[in-house]
């Protein structure tokens, strides 16, 4: 297999993405519990989000915090930063308002992208602590907003698209995601625009297979480093459909979507797979379209991985 070629030393991730699905604008990218977006819609709302991002006043390298549930909102809010060299920190969506205010003053957030259903921890972590957010942008908002809030769809078209992406390096600092603080304090990890562009193709794309025609479903959300590449990088350097859900993953949640939406990729954990072979409600192989699936996390059990094998006729 011929070695997969590095990024030029001017690399914009957020770009790469873009022009790779140029040629499949009317192709669903995204699937969420409202709605669909298509890869031209996000080209567009990925370039007008980092243009409302530099007129807000938000420089290169400056960092927005990213407190959303998974949602079509989020990899244009995510990618929208990339694109204009603005760096996105994505953290855990069931952390405690003490941690968001450490990460907000550790990170020098210098605005917050929320779902409305996280607005009031967000809200409780800023009277907790200094921060430096200057605006709130708040997603799937329904109502009144506080002051220095604004809703994301109105953020989002008050802007026509960025022309051009910033000219970001492969080595420059494109995100951050934050450890689980397992051994003290989260510890904030930067990641460049390289690193996301090696992973998907040389896991996603040259291991696992990812291809166009896939649908891909990942129990671990996009704030996880393995939901990152599961639901955005890897379908997306490929051209594939992700969907996404907002719920925790029970395995009644993950059965209506294997059900209704039939992904052809699965990605989970062991604890995962294990409660989902031990509900009543395991469907019948018959049901779903799953091709392959992924565990990662932790070690996955021999007999787990047979057990499913043995009922799904999937590795």
């Amino acid at each position: 297999m011929p070695a997969v070629a590095p990024p030029d030393a001017s690399f914009n991730f957020a770009l790469h993405l873009i022009e790779r699905n140029a040629a499949r604008p009317g192709k669903v990218a995204f699937i969420d519990d409202h709605g669909s977006l298509t890869y031209g819609e996000l080209a567009e709302r990925i370039r007008r989000f980092g243009a409302a991002l530099r007129a807000s006043g938000l420089r290169r390298e400056e960092r927005v915090l990213l407190l959303m549930h998974d949602c079509n909102h989020w990899p244009v809010a995510f990618l929208g930063a990339l694109y204009a060299g603005v760096i996105p920190v994505a953290v855990n969506t069931l952390l405690p308002a003490a941690d968001y205010a450490y990460m907000l003053a550790h990170s020098r957030a210098q605005a917050a992208l929320v779902s409305a259903a996280l607005l009031p921890t967000l809200q409780a972590a800023m009277a907790q602590a200094p921060h430096e957010v200057n605006s709130i942008i708040v997603a799937n908002s329904n109502g009144a907003l506080p002051a220095q809030a604004q809703d994301f769809d109105a953020f989002v078209a008050s802007h026509a698209p960025m022309a051009e992406a910033a000219a970001t390096s492969a080595d420059d600092m494109a995100f951050w995601l934050y450890s689980s603080g397992s051994t003290g304090r989260p510890k904030g990890a930067v990641h460049s625009h390289a690193n996301a562009y090696y992973t998907a193709e040389l896991y996603g794309t040259r291991l696992l297979g990812v291809r166009a025609s896939d649908i891909c479903f990942s129990a671990a959300k996009l704030f996880f480093a393995y939901g990152l590449g599961n639901s955005l990088s890897f379908p997306m350097s490929v051209g594939a459909t992700t969907l996404l859900m907002a719920e925790r993953p029970t395995p009644e949640a993950v059965f209506k979507r294997w059900i209704e939406h039939r992904p052809t990729l699965f990605f989970g954990a062991p604890t995962g797979f294990a409660g989902m072979l031990a509900s009543p409600k395991l469907p019948a192989r018959s049901d779903v379209a799953l091709r392959l699936c992924s565990s990662a996390g932790e070690a996955l059990p021999a007999d787990l991985g047979q057990r499913f094998t043995a009922h799904f006729g999937v590795e």
